[in-house]
């Protein structure tokens, strides 16, 4: 039977947590796999995705056009209780039928988007800080097939990057990295 939306991404938050809030303020200014962004901006647009994901769960306006900074105070607190948040706005019945978003998309897809976004970012953020990171396999299996059919429009909208080709026998978790430009073997500079 197919997980719902709010059990992938409690499956994912697990995993991402030890992640985020292992995190030393020293390491803030560290590079990430994704080049715009060094650990603090990382950590302040997943912070903005997971709050804003939550309205979208309930049919509301999500606002990324700015990105406050949510790295202050206790943050790495704040924002276990914000994926806790998450998870409670998709498991609201109802909170994967219909659509959602200015673009009208299938709430589930939606759904699969901030799943991915967590996973993603969660690796993104190990491997800039030298964090043990294992994705849930069960997430792999949902979001691989639902980020490969978002790529191309995702990359048009400058999301995702081009493809990273990847070795025969690559993971499934690593096919999901590549498949949003990233290189599954990416360590930072003298790591």
């Amino acid at each position: 039977m197919t997980q719902t939306i709010s059990e992938l991404l409690e499956a994912a938050a697990d995993r991402a947590l030890p992640v985020v809030r292992g995190i030393d303020d020293g390491q803030l200014d560290r590079r990430t796999p994704c080049a715009e962004y060094d650990v603090r901006a990382l950590v302040n647009h997943l912070f903005q995705v997971v709050v804003n994901f939550q309205a979208l769960a309930a049919r509301e306006e999500a606002d990324f056009s700015q990105e406050p900074d949510f790295v202050t105070g206790d943050w790495r607190g704040r924002f276990g209780a914000e994926t806790a948040r998450l998870v409670e706005a998709w498991g609201v019945p109802g909170a994967e039928e219909g659509t959602t978003g200015q673009m009208g998309l299938p709430a589930r897809t939606v759904g699969l988007m901030v799943l991915g976004d967590l996973t993603v970012h969660a690796w993104d953020l190990a491997r800039a800080t030298g964090a043990e990171f294992a994705p849930d396999p069960g997430v792999v299996e949902e979001v691989g097939p639902g980020l490969a059919a978002l790529a191309p429009q995702a990359r048009e909208m400058k999301v995702f990057g081009e493809p990273f080709p990847v070795r025969a026998g690559a993971t499934a978790f690593e096919r999901v990295l590549a498949v949003t430009g990233r290189d599954p073997g990416w360590r930072p500079a003298g790591g």
